[in-house]
């Protein structure tokens, strides 16, 4: 039996059956992920062989790595999210 209340209110003017465009993500997530982690290893190498004091420090040089990485981890699981709906939906 359906429930006359919805669980969230909508509180804008978008449609109720609103879906993200996957072909999009799935362009965004295959394209960045590389990316995100060549420049992650990028940074960790140059982090790496940096004197210890650098114009950028070590420190700045494995927070934007750290960065990267963090970024690399959530395009590729965006990326599967996306594999996975678009496989069950198309």
């Amino acid at each position: 039996m359906r429930s006359t209340t919805p669980r969230r209110w909508r509180s804008g003017t978008e449609p109720a059956t609103a879906r993200s465009d996957l072909k999009l993500r799935y362009l965004l997530s295959l394209t960045f992920t590389p990316l995100f982690a060549l420049a992650t290893a990028g940074f960790a190498v140059w982090a790496a062989f940096s004197p210890a004091d650098g114009a950028p420090s070590r420190g700045t040089l494995t927070g934007f790595a750290v960065a990267l990485g963090l970024l690399t981890l959530f395009a590729a699981v965006d990326l599967v999210v996306v594999i996975r709906r678009r496989r069950t939906e198309l």
